[in-house]
């Protein structure tokens, strides 16, 4: 059995972050993806994505973007971000490998992987919280007779130019391909929502990221944030509820902290193309049939294509299912630093505003933890760093 100091499951945003920040304070990670490529989840987004965190907010620990990345990167801008800093000295990555079981072994854990069996007595699992796209079980799903895909395949347009598309989901990624599709030439495009979503734009007043301002909220009594959410809504978004769009009674920050639901961040021409009607909001799918859906409010409608932008779940339960480390919704009980069992942390499974930069001061966080433990005291020299308690 081949064996380790620290296994990182996952070579995503999360997976490198933890990695690099084990680095940094001298311990040695070893990371392991069933992926090709680092980072492969972003490679499979639609193409026109930009980032909903501002670069200040949206890098690797203590690794900047390079000069002239604008404020909100794009796809292909964090995918080089995370690569380059992959391939940095003092991390070893095994891609193609696949995580079959991780179980507690002598001293630690045994990690069951495509190449072999691990033993190591530190282990981080980093798959991320988006990491299994979820699609409604509606009645007749598979009797629909056009194109049904979930938005993690959806690139760009081109393939629905001149379709009718339906788009289920009014978060960021389903306003955001709505949007695609009616500037990319679709012949009508109808946005489904069962509940209305708070909507924040991507910059505020004076260009302010968005994210900026809810980082700074997030400090703030849940009643003054949301209040403030509410006045920029009004002056940035405007009255949506002609449109189908009226305003939750829960405002985002009671939604994050209550339910973990975050708010919808867009651009201003979303909004637009929304008053436009360019972009149709419609009732929520109860029913798929063989020529089209069947709404809740009872219309009926005959898109081409369905584009199911319907979130996603962490899947943890195969690989940790049976560690008592999930709560009952599938989550890890604790993230971060904190353990969830002796050994095991999770990394990137927030949901907040600025969630990359946030995924990153977590691996730090949890490196210094396992450098201490590691090394069995504190305030000890691992590597070139000094540990504090």
């Amino acid at each position: 059995m081949e064996e380790r100091e620290v296994a990182v499951i996952g070579a995503g945003p999360a997976g490198v972050a933890a990695a690099l920040a084990l680095k940094d304070v001298g311990v040695r990670p070893t990371v392991f993806d069933r992926a090709d490529r680092v980072a492969s989840s972003w490679r499979g987004r639609y193409d026109r994505l930009r980032l909903n965190t501002c670069r200040p907010f949206s890098h690797l620990p203590d690794r900047r973007y390079p000069k002239g990345t604008p404020m909100f990167p794009s796809r292909d801008q964090l995918i080089e971000h995370v690569e380059r800093h992959a391939e940095e000295d003092g991390i070893e990555i095994r891609l193609g490998t696949s995580v079959e079981a991780i179980s507690r072994g002598e001293g630690g854990w045994s990690v069951e992987t495509s190449a072999g069996e691990v033993a190591a007595p530190q282990v981080v699992i980093a798959t991320g919280y988006q990491n299994e796209p979820v699609l409604p079980s509606w009645q007749g799903r598979e009797e629909f007779g056009g194109r049904l895909l979930h938005s993690s395949q959806y690139r760009n347009p081109e393939p629905f130019r001149g379709e009718s598309v339906l788009v289920v989901g009014p978060g960021c990624s389903g306003m955001e391909i709505a949007h695609d599709l009616a500037e990319g030439g679709a012949a009508r495009t109808w946005l489904a929502v069962r509940t209305p979503p708070n909507i924040v734009l991507r910059e505020g007043p004076g260009g302010m990221p968005g994210d900026m301002i809810a980082v700074a909220l997030l400090h703030s009594p849940v009643r003054f944030a949301d209040a403030f959410s509410r006045f920029g809504r009004r002056m940035g978004v405007g009255d949506l509820d002609e449109f189908g769009l009226t305003v939750p009674d829960d405002g985002p920050f009671t939604q994050l902290r209550s339910r973990e639901n975050a708010p919808t961040i867009v651009d201003e021409e979303v909004i637009e193309a929304i008053r436009q009607r360019r972009v149709e909001v419609v009732s929520a799918v109860e029913a798929c049939e063989p020529d089209g859906v069947r709404l809740e409010d009872g219309a009926r409608l005959a898109p081409d294509s369905i584009v199911a932008a319907t979130g996603f779940r962490p899947a943890l339960e195969r690989l940790v299912g049976h560690l008592d480390v999930l709560d009952p919704r599938g989550r890890p009980k604790a993230v971060g630093e904190k353990a969830a069992a002796l050994g095991m942390r999770f990394v990137g499974y927030v949901q907040r505003p600025g969630g990359l930069g946030y995924m990153g001061k977590e691996a730090k966080r949890a490196a210094r933890a396992i450098a201490r433990e590691l090394t069995g005291r504190r305030g000890v020299r691992v590597g070139s760093a000094i540990l504090e308690p």
